[in-house]
């Protein structure tokens, strides 16, 4: 199927009106006719807080690590078309590099096998409108409202404290199953029998964590210790360390957590207790949660040397965390009696910055500053949806959002805030 001028132009103009998240599901529908694919892939590096997108296909679960190849191997303005290895095995693929971000962009196509191979102008017009979108998202990058700013920022430090405490429960996980490997006290079978059990309720938990979070906002203070005792156990399992759990006590141990305090405060003491396991002659670990009306003390206490610094306490994933749950870290050590490390993080949320008058719109979202900038112009609720290609009733959930957020009572006080601002 060819494509002409004027058809590309209007399918280029097309794309780039689309949400952020739906460029990528509407490159793939206008791409599809020339280069038939089952799903498409991009790694956008100019993006902090998502730079992996793809269109869903479950049976094509690509991952950004199997991208990063062909971003690295890619040059601009040549697409590629082979086979290479996507969605967990060998597929055919075309790919297409981009440098009008900082550090090159990546956009794959996953075809059928045996598609036949896509022509000069196929990927020619595939390259110009991977261009066109990635300098589309430059724009938005270096031209970012502050609110979209704020929320990327948040975004990435969620992002990566998602990473973080995934890399500590795969640590965590192959720590038991190392455990069983290196144990002499079982035969092959049975050691093979336990790594398999291990490894399978490894991958349960880590679906069930994801299914938890997307519907739990706090957790009472004793299931969020159970989970965290759930997760401890295989560690120790087939090691001839004793772990003994103190469950939550204080003044208000049976207080709820917020969700992302309990994830933090759990992921911590995973964390410890790999470096307290590192250490020679540790026989006994103790953990214990304390929570009082302000905070929450998760302490880790072993039995070894009591020659433990800080050091390997103060890099990576628990000080980043800790950083970011505005908690703090405190060790007591003492030689030939052990060591105790207590991680102490506040319940309450950091008290936000106060809004400054000389940026009122600071806190609206990027879909709420295009209402705000059509309300501003005088358009009715129904012009706005017809120029925003959204409903009624969605701009009527904007405005609502932007009333609130900018304290005023009316659309006209909004539009005043708007133009003076601008």
């Amino acid at each position: 199927m060819e494509l002409t001028a004027t058809g590309a132009l209007l399918a280029a103009h097309d794309i780039i009106r689309q949400p952020l998240g739906g460029i990528l599901p509407r490159l793939s529908e206008v791409l599809a006719p020339l280069i038939p694919h089952r799903s498409a892939a991009e790694l956008s590096t100019h993006c902090a807080h998502s730079p992996f997108k793809h269109t869903d296909d479950p049976d094509v679960p690509v991952t950004a690590a199997e991208l990063a190849p062909l971003l690295a191997a890619g040059r601009a303005g040549r697409p590629w078309q082979g086979r290479a290895s996507v969605g967990g095995a060998e597929r055919e693929v075309v790919a297409v590099r981009s440098d009008a971000t900082h550090r090159g962009s990546v956009l794959v196509l996953v075809r059928d096998e045996g598609a036949e191979a896509a022509g000069a102008a196929e990927l020619a017009l595939a390259q110009h409108l991977w261009d066109l979108v990635t300098s589309h998202f430059d724009r938005f990058a270096s031209e970012a409202m502050p609110g979209a700013l704020a929320r990327s920022r948040a975004a990435a430090d969620t992002r990566a404290r998602v990473i973080a405490e995934l890399t500590t429960a795969h640590a965590a996980a192959l720590s038991g199953v190392l455990g069983v490997l290196r144990s002499r006290a079982m035969d092959d079978a049975a050691a093979r029998a336990t790594a398999t059990d291990l490894a399978v309720s490894a991958l349960i938990e880590l679906r069930a964590e994801a299914r938890r979070d997307r519907t739990i906002a706090e957790e009472p203070a004793f299931e969020a210790f159970a989970r965290l005792a759930d997760g401890l156990r295989p560690m120790l399992r087939h090691t001839p360390v004793r772990l003994e759990l103190g469950p939550p006590e204080g003044p208000d141990a049976t207080r709820t957590l917020p969700a992302d305090v309990a994830h933090g405060v759990r992921a911590v003491v995973r964390a410890l207790l790999l470096v307290v396991l590192d250490q020679d002659a540790v026989s006994r670990v103790h953990v214990g949660w304390t929570l009082t009306e302000h905070e929450i003390r998760a302490t880790v206490r072993d039995d070894g040397p009591g020659l433990l610094d800080a050091c390997p306490l103060g890099a990576g994933s628990i000080s980043d965390r800790l950083e970011v749950l505005g908690g703090r870290l405190d060790l007591d050590a003492v030689p030939h009696w052990g060591t105790t490390i207590t991680a102490t993080v506040p319940l309450a949320l950091p008290d936000a910055p106060a809004a400054t008058t000389l940026n009122p719109l600071r806190d609206l979202g990027e879909r709420e500053i295009q209402v705000l900038t059509q309300l501003a112009l005088g358009h009715r609720n129904r012009q706005i949806a017809q120029e925003l290609h959204i409903s009624e009733s969605t701009v009527k959930f904007h405005v609502a959002k932007i009333l609130t957020k900018l304290g005023v009572a009316s659309r006209g006080e909004a539009a005043a805030l708007f133009h003076k601002a601008a």
